[in-house]
């Protein structure tokens, strides 16, 4: 008999064990976003009144998508909050896997996924599909709800103590105001007069009767840093 055949309760044993800490993982990820809804709602509901007051009428409301979306939306921002509904493990080489908290436990690196993205409020306004947006900010957090946030300047200011720091409620506060203050602070700006100083009559037509002008805060620009360079798999 082969004795590198592989045994059909073998199979299945493996089998069980990832997909349950697969689903554990996902139902942990899961409840922390809709704590992130809740938290996000109430900030908007508490501070609605003031910024009401405004001189001017500003754009400051809070939009479910469904279980796995949420937008908060202020000014001319708005910063999306989106779940992955797979689950990944960091990158053997990353520094997440050379800790000892890993190491005693392998499982331990197996994570849900919560990005947040910044667009402009115009973008969707006027549906210019050709518009840009920014990752700003991706959270990973694993079944004992440890986390690692990777992000812009004020986001990823918040501690990454991976193996020590356990995601609750101040947490998720801190990245919510954290992440609203980054994109206030990210300006839009403007492109290189080179890149304009002519346009035919046609490509006028086509972009006025498609808004086909592709904007982002980073317009004509490319930025290195700007882009993820790091992908879950």
């Amino acid at each position: 008999m082969d004795q590198n055949l592989i045994r059909p309760s073998e199979l299945i044993k493996a089998f069980v064990s990832k997909a349950s800490l697969k689903q554990e993982v996902y139902f942990k990820t899961l409840q922390i976003f809709r704590q992130f809804k809740t938290e996000s709602e109430k900030f908007i509901s508490l501070n609605s009144a003031t910024v009401g007051k405004s001189k001017f009428p500003l754009l400051f409301e809070y939009k479910d998508r469904g279980d796995f979306q949420f937008e908060l939306r202020f000014g001319s921002d708005i910063l999306i909050f989106m779940m992955h509904t797979n689950i990944f493990e960091f990158p053997r080489d990353h520094e997440v896997m050379k800790t000892q908290y890993i190491r005693q436990d392998k499982l331990r690196s197996y994570c849900g996924n919560i990005m947040i993205f910044n667009f402009l409020s115009d973008s969707f306004k006027y549906t210019r599909s050709n518009d840009l947006g920014y990752l700003i900010g991706r959270l990973f957090v694993n079944r004992e709800q440890h986390y690692f946030l990777e992000g812009k300047r004020e986001v990823g200011m918040l501690y990454n103590n991976f193996a020590r720091t356990r995601l609750n409620l101040k947490t998720i506060r801190s990245i919510i105001y954290s992440s609203i203050l980054y994109t206030i602070n990210f300006d839009l700006l403007t492109p290189p007069f080179e890149n304009f100083k002519e346009v035919t009559q046609q490509e006028m037509q086509s972009q006025l009767d498609s808004m086909s002008i592709r904007t982002g805060k980073r317009i004509g620009f490319r930025f290195q840093a700007d882009e993820v360079v790091q992908n879950g798999k």
